[in-house]
């Protein structure tokens, strides 16, 4: 079992959080399309059905390059900043880009702790906060603490865990109106009726995610081979947790 960082803009933090969303879709990158298309084929050609085996990658190639597996335990890493900080018994408190303000947490290294709040305390200074003769001091919810690009949130300040249950590959538009909605998308229900296509929410969300120049790649219209990761939210304070394998 493994503890691994996943990454979830504001949005689907919210659609995680509100219970909308069950799984993700990640592009199978570089040369692992073309491994994933010559095992379908063959696979393809070996069936008396239609319908592959949703784990033919076990035990392939492929292999190689599934970023998780069934059983893996995901942390969320998402916006963030110092929200306060309990210097006596090295503990911080966290905000979150949804405006969650998070309870005090213990910081394991000390290094990371001092370096946290030192810098929290020059924000605090140019942002001209009350000191009282000993810290900072602001109300709840309004820290001047710089906020932190998602890819730099340590696992001490994850609030949201994922127990991976499920892991296939499939083509990106093999996916239904239904898997839309377990993957947090809200369908139009008035560009449905007007004759949209029920997956355009997606479409549109997928392609913000892909780079431009990627596009021709990755994005929707190439219809690419993904990874589909199925999960289930589990309390952040299981003992599994607190064994890190990157």
């Amino acid at each position: 079992m493994r503890v691994l960082p996943i990454l979830f803009n504001s949005d689907m933090v919210r659609a995680i959080l509100a219970g909308r969303k069950t799984v993700t879709r990640r592009v199978v990158r570089g040369e692992a399309q073309k491994v994933a298309s010559d095992y379908v084929r063959r696979y393809s050609e070996d069936l008396d059905t239609s319908e592959l085996i949703v784990h033919w990658w076990v035990d392939t190639p492929l292999e190689h390059y599934v970023p998780y597996r069934p059983g893996d335990i995901l942390y969320v890493r998402e916006t963030w900043r110092v929200g306060a900080w309990d210097l006596p018994h090295q503990m911080i408190a966290f905000d979150y880009s949804d405006g969650t303000c998070g309870q005090l947490v213990y910081i394991a290294s000390r290094e990371m702790f001092m370096r946290l709040v030192d810098q929290s305390r020059e924000d605090a200074r140019k942002a001209k906060c009350v000191y009282n003769g000993v810290d900072f001091v602001w109300e709840k919810g309004n820290s001047p603490c710089r906020w932190h690009p998602s890819i730099h949130m340590p696992r001490e300040a994850a609030r949201i865990f994922l127990r991976v249950t499920d892991v296939r590959v499939e083509r990106l538009q093999e996916m239904r109106a239904e898997d839309s909605l377990r993957e947090g998308v809200k369908l139009h229900l008035e560009g449905c009726l007007n004759g949209e296509a029920p997956l355009k929410p997606f479409a549109d969300l997928w392609d913000s995610t892909i780079k431009p120049a990627d596009r021709g790649r990755y994005g929707w219209d190439a219809n690419p081979w993904v990874w589909v990761v199925e999960f289930k939210r589990i309390p952040h304070d299981l003992p599994c947790n607190k064994e890190v394998s990157e």
